[in-house]
């Protein structure tokens, strides 16, 4: 599965319009948006909104608790690159999560989001 072109975007805003799906406490970290698709990290979870159809109203959203991640990796944009990436590989899944971000994205900021909640020190 892969996210493309995508760019940062308020997590306060995603926080409101995806509350009906966030658990009491839930706070949305950092979020990055393409044309209509969205990948957005809690302090407990990864998840991915795939907005389907001419109409946009079937919408799927996937949710990977983050003691499902086996391991992830950032490759920062380099001189003359256009994107950075994020690669997530998933227990049970033969394929690992692309997401393609902006250059300017703050790509370090999600290895971080990951780290602390993989590998511990506090939500």
């Amino acid at each position: 599965m892969g996210l493309f072109n995508a760019t940062e975007t308020n997590s306060e805003t995603v926080a409101r319009d995806y509350a009906p799906v966030l658990i009491e406490g839930e706070r949305v970290l950092i979020a990055f948006k393409t044309m209509r698709d969205l990948v957005f990290l809690t302090n407990y979870r990864l998840c991915t909104v795939n907005v389907q159809g001419l109409t946009g109203r079937k919408v799927e959203i996937e949710s990977i608790p983050y003691r499902s991640i086996t391991r992830w990796a950032i490759e920062r944009a380099g001189t003359f690159d256009m994107d950075a990436d994020l690669t997530v590989w998933v227990a049970g899944s033969d394929e690992p999560l692309e997401v393609k971000v902006a250059a300017s994205a703050n790509i370090v900021g999600v290895q971080q989001v990951l780290a602390r909640a993989i590998l511990g020190g506090g939500r």
